[in-house]
């Protein structure tokens, strides 16, 4: 039975509707999804099982979350973008549809707070407190990727370790943070050490307070997997980035230790070299590389991998 056939019965239910609509925008957990259309846990899990079996969904185990998003290759040769055009009108007949909207929004809001208030936590604090993946070897093997003086953006900088260090050959360093007091520290410590050339910005990954083709180089130290969609978060970095312009990821490499989701926020257990190869191939980085570059002696052994990739030209 073709796609298109199977929607028609599915897209019946108001609830099977919602669902949908809210997995086009976002990937979700059961929990998310209860939160959002306030429904019991076992009615979600029913549709959910309904949308899977008719193959429209793919699922994925974070910990103790199951998240679940639209399968974009549903269906045969072109069928996807007119499901999705069903799906649209659908919608215009469903009272509930903004609602959900606003309520994803709260939701995805709470993610962001979560690990916001875990870096408010510990602002003062870096480097007299072990983080897996802070290695001064890895940081060396990300500052010879790069070539000062130029304007860098320091992305998820924290208090401000990277920028301080590149502030001193930089041309001009704009280190973004979403905490508050991150940003709050930082700011104190460059005033203290008459960094002139050192701004910090508070913003999100994924939302850059960071102009069109301002910087010349785009940097995520041990970041990127705090960020709800690191795709993203690269994407907008290539946007700041100037014609030529390069892009350097310096994370875990993808580990199994999933006290480190409680233990230090974090969103992602680190990322494959495919991955972020992927990632960049997506917001049409070119001359991409990578490598793992340094394995912690301790258990559970964390790796740190460093990608880097340019921008292309005008």
């Amino acid at each position: 039975m073709s796609l298109l056939l199977r929607s028609i019965r599915l897209l019946s239910d108001p609830t099977r509707l919602r669902i949908l609509l809210l997995l086009n925008h976002e990937e979700l957990s059961v929990l998310e999804l209860q939160q959002i259309l306030a429904k019991g846990q076992s009615q979600i899990s029913t549709h959910l099982s309904q949308l899977k079996g008719a193959g429209l969904l793919s699922d994925r185990r974070t910990g103790k979350n199951v998240f679940y998003r639209l399968k974009p290759d549903t269906g045969r040769d072109g069928e996807f973008p007119e499901f999705l055009k069903l799906l649209e009108r659908a919608s215009r007949d469903l009272p509930e549809a903004a609602d959900d909207r606003e309520a994803l929004e709260l939701v995805l809001a709470k993610r962001r707070d979560r690990t916001r208030q875990f870096f408010d936590s510990l602002a003062g604090r870096f480097g007299r407190e072990y983080m897996p993946g802070r290695s001064w070897h890895g940081l060396a093997e990300a500052l010879f990727s790069m070539m000062p003086p130029l304007v860098i953006a320091d992305l998820g900088a924290g208090e401000g370790t990277f920028a301080q260090l590149m502030a001193r050959r930089a041309k001009r360093i704009i280190a973004v943070d979403s905490s508050e007091r991150m940003v709050e520290f930082g700011r104190e410590a460059a005033r203290n050490h008459q960094f002139e050339n050192l701004e910090y910005r508070l913003g999100d990954l994924e939302t850059l307070p960071i102009e069109d083709a301002e910087v010349d180089v785009a940097f995520f130290s041990q970041s990127l997997h705090h960020a709800l969609r690191p795709e993203r978060a690269i994407a907008e970095a290539a946007r700041a980035l100037k014609p030529g312009g390069r892009i350097v990821i310096l994370d875990l490499l993808r580990h199994q230790f999933e006290e480190a989701r409680e233990l230090y926020a974090d969103i992602w257990l680190g990322f494959s070299e495919h991955e972020l190869r992927s990632f960049l191939k997506s917001s049409h980085f070119t001359n991409i590389s990578s490598a793992v570059v340094h394995r912690e002696v301790d258990a559970p052994h964390f790796e740190t991998v460093l990608a880097a990739a340019d921008k292309p030209g005008c």
